[in-house]
């Protein structure tokens, strides 16, 4: 049976920062590749390079050396409107920590990337009230960030992410910020998507429990990415 297309493929990619005289080598040859509705999880201790790796599957930074491609496509090729494009039309972003526009409310914040799509501002905006139904926030959809709580910022987070029902959910620490039981739902309806549209789901996490529940665990370790043993290293 063949693999699944590619959404996303890292090909030996390194990052470097420069800290005043100082070079640090952060990604050290990473490869990593992403099938249509797969899922992965990718753990490690802070300051592996987790949310490095993330920005640049994301094109939100680009590789020292090696290549990212997302739809086949290799982004270091790509202007920053096509790169803009691509993105918007293949990938959604969620974080730890939310991103939201503090001056538009949670139904415009949900709204917003379809706007980007140049998609009419009623079927927008009506799409985006779907999507708060989805994430049980119907009630809330005039308020504000700075009015909604941490777990609803974040639910608003993952509506926008997915409103374009993207090819690739890339998820860094998504739940790090979040009760237990909402971390928990916002699990399920992230899992419950990729099976009804086969959206593939990238998670960074520390919980053990998430990454359980992907069918791939990766570990990032000094800089380097390999499938995870199992065994039980903390994550602190």
């Amino acid at each position: 049976m063949s693999s699944p297309t590619a959404v996303i493929e890292a090909i030996d990619i390194h990052k470097t920062f420069q800290q005043g005289e100082l070079h640090v080598e952060v990604l050290k040859g990473v490869n990593f590749r992403v099938g249509a509705g797969e899922t992965h999880a990718i753990i490690g201790v802070s300051g592996a390079g987790k949310s490095t790796l993330m920005h640049l599957l994301g094109g939100l930074d680009h590789a020292s050396a090696g290549e990212v491609k997302v739809m086949d496509q290799p982004i270091s090729k790509l202007s920053e409107k096509k790169l803009g494009v691509l993105r918007n039309h293949h990938l959604g972003f969620i974080y730890q920590f939310h991103h939201l526009l503090p001056e538009f409310s949670a139904q415009e914040n949900i709204a917003m990337p379809l706007l980007v799509r140049r998609q009419n501002r009623e079927l927008a905006n009506a799409t985006a009230l779907e999507w708060l139904d989805r994430v049980g926030l119907t009630q809330r959809a005039g308020h504000k960030p700075g009015e909604l709580s941490g777990g609803e910022r974040q639910r608003v987070a993952l509506a926008r992410a997915l409103v374009t029902f993207p090819d690739c959910l890339l998820a860094d620490e998504p739940t790090g910020n979040l009760d237990l039981n909402t971390a928990r739902e916002m699990l399920e309806l992230m899992l419950e998507l990729n099976q009804s549209s086969n959206i593939a789901l990238v998670v960074v996490t520390h919980d053990m429990d998430i990454a359980s529940r992907m069918k791939f665990c990766w570990r990032m370790e000094d800089g380097k990415l390999s499938r995870d043993s199992g065994d039980s290293i903390p994550l602190s």
